[in-house]
């Protein structure tokens, strides 16, 4: 069994996927991340993956230290799942990718793309956006001409995660690498 874990953005979420690559959202919520009483429901994981940006940078340190932590105590395989892509295989048609940046910005990714960050204006609106943003952050794209996927025409969060993972790489606990991707320098 995998255990996922994404606290990049404003819901955290975790999830684990069985020996058959079924993924099941354990829990989606955007209160304050309890992680240590979900491990406490679940059986000892196999493999440990979890979100690495980029996203809230207290959020993917929160995250990202428990999930390597656990592995590492567990003497198990760490994989890095990048934010936006599990925002991304939350649908089954090419969708941009959107995660709250702050400031009234985006982290965002075109399909096919590299992550990208900026202000709603910014973002081409030649897809459907999906993603875990703020409603003031969704009202601000929706009003730069952005339209959003319904929620009821996406996958949960485990089943976008099993997607994930298909194609994830095991690394090195050492070298597991947060993408914050924050940028803090004035506008001119």
């Amino acid at each position: 069994m995998i255990l996922v874990i994404d606290t990049s953005a404003t819901r955290w979420a975790v999830a684990v996927i069985d020996e058959a690559g079924k993924g099941r959202t354990l829990i989606e919520s955007s209160d304050r991340p309890d992680l240590a009483h979900i491990y406490e429901k679940i059986e000892t994981p196999t493999r440990v993956a979890v979100a690495t940006g980029p996203g809230s940078f207290t959020g993917l340190r929160v995250g990202v230290s428990f999930g390597l932590g656990l592995a590492i105590g567990l003497r198990i395989p760490i994989l890095p799942l990048p934010s936006l892509d599990l925002q991304a295989a939350r649908s089954d048609i090419p969708v941009t990718a959107v995660l709250e940046a702050g400031r009234g910005r985006v982290y965002y990714q075109l399909p096919g793309g590299s992550p990208l960050h900026g202000e709603p204006g910014d973002i081409h609106s030649s897809h459907p956006l999906v993603g875990n943003i703020a409603l003031k952050t969704r009202e601000a794209l929706i009003a730069a001409g952005h339209r959003f996927r319904p929620e009821s025409e996406l996958r949960d969060f485990g089943e976008a995660a099993a997607i994930v993972v298909e194609t994830a790489r095991e690394v090195a606990y050492g070298s597991l690498e947060i993408k914050y991707m924050q940028t803090f320098s004035a506008k001119p």
